[in-house]
């Protein structure tokens, strides 16, 4: 059997339960067709690119599926079907990652950035080599006295 990584995005008017039970059903097809589901990752909400049949954010999931090519073309086949699906990619890979994707490694740094008040930039009133900052008034009034 071969392996593949497949993400797919919901509607944004659905609840996340909603999204968990569409996992199951597609988690559904694939065992009865012989394959078998790994990791399932549920990213979130977020924003997209470009308007897909008119929603602006979606529901984003990754599932790890090792199944033959008939099961991902029924889950594909069942997906294009469903109205709460916006779009969907099955990708042929040669093995699944380990640990959590780079989504989720992503949103670990984004929540350590928040809790950590953002970057690291020093205090405030530290300007460096360049001094403390002239009046633009005093600016002016020296070039024209030049």
């Amino acid at each position: 059997m071969a392996l593949y990584e497949h993400v797919f995005l919901a509607r944004q008017d659905i609840s996340a339960q909603q999204v968990e039970a569409l996992v199951e059903q597609f988690k559904g097809i694939v065992e009865t067709n012989g394959g078998s589901v790994g990791k399932t990752e549920y990213w979130g909400i977020k924003s997209l690119a470009y308007r897909i049949k008119k929603n602006r954010k979606a529901h984003f999931t990754l599932v790890n599926i090792d199944a033959p090519a008939a099961a991902v073309a029924e889950m594909e086949r069942q997906m294009r079907i469903n109205e709460d699906i916006l779009r969907f990619l099955t990708l042929r890979v040669e093995a699944h990652e380990e640990g959590p994707s780079a989504m989720m490694q992503k949103r670990d740094r984004d929540e350590r950035r928040d809790r950590d008040g953002g970057f690291d930039r020093g205090p405030r009133g530290d300007r460096g080599d360049r001094g403390p900052r002239r009046d633009r008034r005093e600016d002016e009034t020296a070039s024209e006295e030049n």
